[in-house]
Order: C-alpha cells, then structure tokens, then sequence
C-alpha cells in the first residue's frame, strides 16, 4: 500500500509513510477484509443513512496520505480533527507525538462511541474525543497548530479561523459549484490563501454545516441538474421540456488520454458560467444524452431555457471532448463551451492551479482578487486563474 502511495504522489515524505507503518488500519475497519481496509484508493463505509448512503467513512489511504502531507503535522503541535474515524485522529497523534494534543469531534454519538473504543484499544488513549457539532470548532481545547476536516463542508465557519493559532494551517475538502478540493489554507491578513490544492470527494457535512444544493427535475425527473449554491439567476430555469428539443452536438478537437484528469477542466467550466450544475439521469436516458461510442460527463452549464454538458467520444487516439446541448440557446452555449475547453487546453491543462482563498462574508467586492466569487453563508470564496500563454498540446488534433 505505501509503495503505491509513494507511486501516486499521495505520500511524498518518509514522516507520512512512517505513519502509515505505525498505525495498523485494520484496526479501525472492523469487519472489513484486510485487502479492502489497506486498498490505495478505497474508502471503507462504517455507517449508512436510512437510504443506504454512507454518512461515516473511513478515508481512502491516497487521501488520508495526500491530506496529511498538505497540514505538515510537526511533534509538539496542536491539532484538531473535525470529523471522526479513529484511523486519521491515531496518525495525527503519532505525528505530534507525546508532547503534541489532538482532538478529534464529530456530530453523530455513534462514531465518536466507535472511535474512543478504537483509540483505546489501538493504544491512542491520550487522543481526546468530542461529541459536538463542529461548527463552533472546539473552543475548548483552541488553540490549533493544525485543523483536518475530514467531511466535506460547503462553507467555512469563522470558528475555524479564529481557533488557528498564529502560524497555523487549515486542510479542508472544501465543495464549490459541487467541485470538493482539499485546500491547504494558511492565514494572509484577515483573509485564508492556499497554498496547495487536490481533487478529493467525502460524505457531506452534518448539522449547522450542511448545505443540500438545488435539484433541477429534467423529463419528469428521469434526469436533472443539480446546482450547488442555488439557481443559476434570480429565477428557477425552466428546462422541463428541453430534452424534446433537437439535440446540438459541437465538438473541440482536443483529444484526451484514457486515465487523464478532467479535474482542472471541469473547475475551468465551474468559473467561467454562472450556470454550472451536476447532470444526473436515468441509464433509459442515456441514448437521448449521448450517441453509442460516447460517454458523457456531469459537468453541466445551464441557461434559463437551455443546458449543455460535457461529452466525449471515442477514437483510435483517445477521446475527442465536446459538448451536447438542448434548449433554444442550445448553439450558443454549446459553441462557448468548447471554446472554454480549447483555452483549457492551449492554457491550464496539466496546471497550473487557480488560486483560492477564504474571505470574510463581508468583505467589499473592491478588496476581492480578479475572478469567480461564491458567496457562502459565513464567507466569500475567490478564484483567480493565473496568466498563461498558449502552449500546444501534442494530444490535440491538427486542425
């Protein structure tokens, strides 16, 4: 499992993969086989919602090494752990050592029941656990060197910021336009800056935290757009028809490996248009969305009338991007999506990363950075793409 770690980039440090070593994870997924609990890539679900959802996982080893590198826990440090497991909480201490202190808190007594047993018996006693909604942090215990929020939270509480001790550092699954990036956030000022960032998913945040999005029904519900931080505009779009509508397909000329990362796409799509949602439909709905040979992505973008998504198609060379779309204004929104995947490709792709940072709710617009502003609940959110130049691709095919 280290090995593969290492192989992946998810564990770069020998410190990180000590503690790999020195935490036996199968310790904490009882009942699970070893080679699920030590799978690189594989989370373990410890507890279901009554719709058979997990609500409680224990994070992928790729995540839990790509999350530890980000916080850099050193001996001696202060840290807290919002959302509990046992596993995480039990490296964090190792890492701090005997002079260090963790907490960990989650909301659901089952957990913190499961994992005060777990660190008990894995020897992690002086790891201190909190039942609480981790909204207010934990004041009691502040200051921390170091918080990991290992849920995926759609907002950032101010609790969270004023706990951090001068010089600390914040590692959060942070969800924007229902893209969740680990962000590595470090205070400048009286605002948060990353320092790094990772394409990450986790089971959604509980209590004051929680945040469900808007669902957007499509053909009866047979598919719909989902939109993170409401409707796109002051209205509800009316999309309810536009699957009857004649289908327009555009294509990019950019092609794709088959393990390449859309992530960085997908985030450019997410910052360009007011309108990006989620596509979700029924497999009875799939050759409507896309011809046979072709798959289709979630990234969708949606107008009040009209919604596109992202497709690709298949070739001896790979996949050719592009773009389906219905709805009166179909052409248009199509043919402004491929051209935001050709900049993707002549600019960002493969990096570099725009820049996020976390500032307060009510900072003026005149003090924000150039670029896309979510407003949270508790906070503002900027990202800014650096300046590139165009750079060919060899992927791309001679136009």
């Amino acid at each position: 499992m280290i090995r593969a770690l290492r192989e992946m980039g998810a564990v770069r440090s020998d410190r990180v993969a000590e503690v790999f070593r020195a935490v036996p994870r199968h310790w904490f997924t009882p009942g699970a086989p070893l080679d699920k609990a030590y799978a690189p890539r594989d989370a373990v679900h410890m507890k279901h919602d009554e719709q058979g959802r997990p609500i409680s996982t224990v994070s992928s080893p790729q995540l839990q090494g790509s999350m530890l590198e980000q916080a850099d826990i050193q001996p001696g440090m202060s840290a807290l752990e919002i959302g509990s497991g046992g596993v995480n909480a039990a490296m964090m201490s190792w890492l701090t050592g005997p002079e260090g202190r963790v907490v960990t808190v989650d909301i659901d007594p089952d957990v913190t029941a499961r994992a005060r047993q777990l660190l008990d018996a894995a020897g992690y006693q002086r790891v201190q656990v909190v039942l609480a909604d981790a909204d207010n942090g934990v004041p009691e215990h502040a200051s921390y060197d170091r918080i990991i929020v290992t849920v995926g939270a759609w907002d950032i509480p101010p609790a969270w910021v004023e706990q951090l001790a001068p010089g600390g550092r914040l590692v959060v699954p942070l969800r924007m336009r229902g893209l969740t990036r680990s962000l590595e956030l470090v205070r400048e000022g009286n605002h948060l800056v990353s320092r790094s960032s990772l394409m990450c998913g986790f089971v959604a945040m509980q209590g004051a935290g929680a945040n469900g999005g808007q669902m957007l029904p499509i053909r009866d519900g047979k598919a719909e757009l989902q939109f993170d931080d409401g409707w796109p505009g002051p209205e509800r779009p009316a999309l309810e028809g536009a699957l009857d509508t004649s289908r327009v397909d555009a294509w990019s000329a950019v092609m794709v490996g088959g393990m390449e990362s859309l992530d960085l796409l997908q985030l450019r799509l997410a910052t360009t248009f007011s309108g990006f949602g989620r596509l979700a439909a029924d497999e009875d709905q799939r050759p409507v969305l896309v011809e046979q040979g072709c798959i289709f992505f979630d990234s969708a973008v949606a107008l009040p009338d009209s919604f596109a998504y992202l497709v690709a198609r298949r070739s001896a060379g790979g996949s050719e991007l592009g773009v389906h779309a219905f709805g009166p204004h179909a052409q248009d929104l199509a043919e402004a999506m491929v051209e935001q995947i050709q900049v993707w490709d002549q600019r960002y792709r493969g990096g570099p990363d725009p820049d996020f940072a976390i500032w307060p709710r009510d900072t003026p617009d005149d003090e924000l950075p150039d670029g896309l502003v979510i407003d949270k609940r508790r906070c503002r959110i900027s990202i800014s793409w650096p300046p590139t130049t165009n750079r060919p691709h060899p992927h791309n095919i001679p136009k």
